[in-house]
């Protein structure tokens, strides 16, 4: 059994690694997690890595995080995206009633899964809202016992509700999975493991206590330094986590295949000169982005107020590791299954499932290549009104 309380959540990881590396497999089959499989991920307390501890969660800083994330994206991609997306969903709690947060994470398989904000309004009624409308990309859905909607709020009066820059506010609301309708339409190129399908809600109340927003950590009820970081900047940690961990795996596998492999009508892989510069670029490339990520992060979190928010300047370099960090690893898979010729074509190879999961990852917000210029704009004195 995974010791808890003594390891630290990143040894925890390694533990659990070769029980996920297993049945990866199995999970991408059938978009859900064996139930031996899941056991040991809710008794490993991976999923409440960011839950508060006044929930009995383990509030650890970000940098403690993405070396658990990347450890379990080396044996499974599909896994390490929902444990992010479920640690992401335990931000929320210092944003809504205790009660109501006590209530969820009391059970101890608690998992919240929702998708990103679309067109979908909540309607404000009296005591809370009506929720109708479809959301996508729910990952870890199939895992889920409740489930989160994120939408602008239209007013009773059919006002929208602006927050004090005078945009829409984005609020979320919590409901019991029972209430939605799970639809079955996820059938991607890669992240097949993570069922992030639609979901479907019709006329549901929910009350007030059972929302929040996610845009304002510093009106968070509980203190310290983890909740003073934005939603959206721990969100892009937990996807340049699993990206490094990817693409560190596929670079160790073709370390293996390298030693052993002699390519027609050449000579063994390994000695290749060009293989070597290559396989040399890549590795310091990934090092440099995690170290990068690393430093950056443990600064940040130690300098991070008790109470209030980080600022502009430490918002962009968390998108920027986070952006930095991303690209490398896209960079390097592509190289390593270039490199592995036809050993990677193979659904049986330990390059083709990782190939198509990076290359899904690539495609999510998080990982737009936009972010740069976004950074860039502070970085050259630019002081935009709004910035996660």
């Amino acid at each position: 059994m995974i010791k808890r309380i003594t390891d630290s959540p990143a040894v925890r990881a390694q533990k659990l690694a070769p029980l996920i590396l297993a049945a990866a497999e199995e999970i991408e089959l059938t978009q859900d997690f064996p139930p031996a499989v899941f056991e040991q991920i809710i008794y490993s307390g991976l999923l409440r890595l960011f839950l508060p501890k006044s929930l009995e969660g383990e509030e650890v800083s970000p940098s403690q995080y993405l070396e658990a994330l990347i450890e379990i994206a080396k044996a499974d991609g599909s896994v390490a995206w929902n444990m992010f997306v479920a640690n992401s969903a335990c931000l929320l709690a210092p944003h809504i009633p205790f009660k109501t947060a006590k209530m969820i994470w009391s059970d101890p398989k608690a998992v919240i899964a929702w998708g990103p904000p679309d067109a979908q309004k909540l309607q404000a009624v009296e005591g809370g809202y009506k929720v109708s409308g479809v959301w996508s990309f729910a990952s870890g859905s199939r895992q889920a016992t409740w489930m989160g909607a994120h939408g602008h709020v239209r007013e009773i009066d059919g006002s929208i509700r602006v927050n004090r820059q005078g945009r829409p506010i984005t609020q979320t609301v919590l409901f019991r999975k029972d209430e939605a309708t799970l639809l079955n339409d996820w059938q991607p190129m890669g992240l097949r493991g993570t069922s992030s399908g639609s979901y479907r809600v019709e006329n549901v109340f929910v009350p007030e206590d059972q929302s929040g927003t996610r845009e304002t950590p510093e009106c968070r009820r509980d203190p310290g330094r983890l909740f003073a970081f934005p939603m959206q900047g721990l969100y892009a940690v937990g996807v340049m986590g699993c990206a490094l961990g990817l693409a560190s795996a596929m670079m160790e596998d073709f370390h293996r295949l390298a030693v052993a492999k002699t390519p027609r009508g050449r000579g063994r892989l390994a000695d290749d000169k060009l293989t070597q510069a290559k396989f040399a670029q890549h590795h310091a490339s990934l090092r440099a982005a995690k170290s990068f990520a690393d430093q950056t992060l443990s600064k940040l979190y130690n300098e991070a107020p008790n109470e209030g928010a980080i600022g502009l300047k430490e918002r962009a370099s968390v998108r920027l590791i986070c952006s930095h960090g991303i690209q490398a690893s896209v960079e390097a898979a592509d190289w390593v299954h270039r490199a592995a010729g036809v050993s990677a074509i193979f659904s049986e190879s330990p390059f083709e499932r990782r190939f198509r999961d990076i290359h899904t990852l690539s495609q999510q917000i998080q990982s737009r290549v936009a972010h740069f210029e976004a950074v860039g704009e502070i970085l050259l004195g630019g002081q935009p009104e709004v910035f996660f």
